[in-house]
């Protein structure tokens, strides 16, 4: 984002200032975080994710809001449409419903003798639910059983991973929520030692030893943002600044993982990634 508003001509202690706050985790102190940006009488408020996105939403009608990384931002009652936002917010969107989907046709790829996928999903995310149907209508065209598991916390993971191990699912996907980026580590852990394939909106997630991950380009919504808030230091409305869609994604594969999973992956994915993990 300050690449970006450099070659706009913002350049930090000369003509733009930041005000960085961060929940460090603690979702409950977004409301509080917002209210100090308010106060502070910012020129635009720039938020990452669902829960500040809707934190800032309820702490101002007046001050522009640019959000990043939201998942259906019309779904979520952010915005109006994608196409005219209404109100004092405009962003980018994570298309969560479209990525979930592919998430699903992209492990099924992967283990094409999947039969048996948990989803876990956060009903307090107001995108999971549009989200988790996309899940479920790929699902039936592939003949694949889903098994929604419900995740409001990080603290109820532990007791979600025993349902899965019970149930005996054969693969796991995770609808992107900063709940689950905040437990990523522990996530990862966990289909290691489960030698469970599974796949999430997070690029970093094959990293900790995920088999998949598969998302937009953080620095390039980043950028988009940018974008918006030139143009609204500039004079326009958020209400007429169109909601931007991704323009790049990123396929990451863990093929250690996928040797440690018994896994041969299709050459014709791998041959897709944009980062191999060998």
């Amino acid at each position: 984002m300050r690449q970006g508003l450099a070659d706009f001509g913002y350049l930090e202690g000369q003509n733009i200032a930041f005000e960085f706050r961060w929940a460090e985790g603690k979702l409950d102190q977004l409301p509080e975080l917002a209210a100090e940006l308010v106060r502070l009488q910012a020129d635009v408020i720039v938020t990452l994710a669902p829960q500040a996105t809707l934190a800032a939403k309820q702490a101002t009608q007046t001050i522009p809001i640019v959000f990043v990384a939201m998942g259906d931002p019309v779904a979520s009652g952010v915005v109006a449409s994608l196409a005219q936002p209404g109100g004092n917010m405009t962003g980018t969107t994570r298309m969560l419903p479209e990525m979930s989907a592919k998430h699903v046709e992209l492990l099924k790829e992967a283990v094409p003798s999947l039969a048996k996928l948990a989803v876990l999903w956060n009903p307090t995310n107001s995108s999971h639910t549009p989200a988790l149907q996309a899940v479920h209508t790929v699902a039936r065209a592939s003949s694949l059983e889903v098994q929604p598991l419900e995740v409001r916390a990080a603290t109820e993971l532990d007791g979600t991973f025993e349902v899965i191990v019970r149930e005996k699912a054969d693969g796991l996907l995770f609808i992107a929520d900063p709940v689950f980026f905040i437990g990523l580590k522990r996530m990862a852990d966990f289909v290691v030692s489960s030698r469970l394939p599974a796949i999430a909106n997070f690029t970093e997630f094959p990293k900790l030893g995920g088999l998949i991950g598969y998302a937009p380009s953080i620095p390039d919504e980043f950028r988009h943002a940018a974008n918006h808030i030139d143009k609204i230091l500039k004079g326009a409305k958020p209400a007429d600044l169109p909601v931007e869609q991704p323009t790049r994604f990123q396929l990451v594969i863990n093929l250690k993982a996928a040797k440690a999973l018994g896994i041969d992956m299709p050459p014709i994915l791998v041959a897709r990634a944009d980062e191999v993990i060998e």
